[in-house]
């Protein structure tokens, strides 16, 4: 096991270099002169602003850039924005427990509401259970997660006014009920997905040998779905999920702006809207080695549900 997760560690650098690349390319093709930015728009000398693009590099070749850029990031420093004149890895922190409270409240509303639908549906196949959950779950994956919150703005707050429509809250059940909204509107092609997979995944467990044994031998159908069959369904549904946990970081950009929440999400959208290089830089690629972790740690998980499975 040791010597597995050392592999996959080792394998993370090649990903994350080629990954860096293209993060610090794609951020120079946002418009705008950064310079210009840092002085507010206020009339200034070309010599001022030629001294602002000698401190942050900005008048040096991309490669030379990056570069320096690159060799920062390996000791843990990610820049400093130029808008704010603060820390990146500062104000990631700052803004990273709003973004996991929200990714948390999203893979619990997915998980309490997936799963038994999915178990419900696969116990009542071919039924009028099953069809309303196939057209619930094609719903759910066609919406983009930008329209569902939309659309539960106007219903939830406007119409009903049963929930706030944006900010995060002060307090605990304040935060909550804020992060009610869009948290939801974050879970809900998740909940299609995972509802599909634990559907198909409880249908083919429930269909061999040894499950029509404890069947004959009159067990509680209850330790039967729990015990027997979704301890061997959880394989592809743990591979989904454990995917899908790291889309929902990407997710966040779009669910934090149309809801107004100060996360990650945000910090990235201010960034790409102010040609702040070193913040969108940063974000991205901690969300990114976020995601690679997630993905390691669903692959050792696979041990742990199914012991079958030995990792040399």
């Amino acid at each position: 096991m040791v010597h597995y997760v050392a592999r996959r560690l080792l394998l993370l650098i090649p990903i994350l270099f080629v990954v860096s690349v293209i993060i610090f390319g794609m951020s120079r093709l946002v418009p705008g002169d950064p310079a210009l930015i840092m002085v507010g728009g206020h009339q200034t000398t070309p010599e001022v602003l030629e001294n602002i693009r000698e401190k942050y590099h900005l008048n040096k070749p991309v490669w030379e850039q990056y570069t320096i850029w690159l060799k920062n990031t390996l000791t843990g420093d990610l820049g400093e924005s130029f808008k704010m004149k603060q820390s990146v890895s500062v104000m990631i922190g700052e803004r990273l427990p709003l973004t996991l409270q929200l990714v948390f409240m999203s893979i619990v509303l997915t998980l309490a509401m997936a799963v038994p639908l999915g178990i419900l549906a696969a116990m009542r196949k071919q039924t009028w259970v099953d069809y309303l959950s196939s057209l619930f779950a094609l719903a759910g994956m066609s919406s983009p997660v930008f329209f569902t919150g939309v659309l539960l703005v106007l219903l939830f707050s406007f119409q009903l006014n049963w929930l706030p429509a944006f900010g995060a809250g002060k307090g605990f059940v304040d935060n909550l009920t804020h992060l009610l909204l869009p948290s939801f509107a974050l879970a809900v092609n998740m909940i299609a997905l995972i509802m599909r997979i634990t559907r198909s995944g409880m249908i083919d467990v429930l269909s061999t040998n040894y499950m029509q044994t404890a069947i004959a031998k009159g067990l509680p159908r209850a330790i039967i779905i729990l015990k027997h069959g979704m301890r061997n369904a959880l394989i592809p549904l743990l591979t989904v999920t454990g995917l899908q946990i790291g889309f929902l970081m990407v997710g966040t950009v779009l669910v934090e702006y149309t809801f107004g929440l100060g996360g990650l999400g945000s910090l990235i959208i201010n960034g790409v809207q102010t040609s702040d290089y070193p913040v969108v830089q940063g974000t991205i690629l901690f969300m990114v080695v976020v995601f690679l972790l997630l993905n390691l740690l669903v692959d050792l998980l696979y041990a742990v549900i199914d012991p079958r499975i030995r990792y040399q």
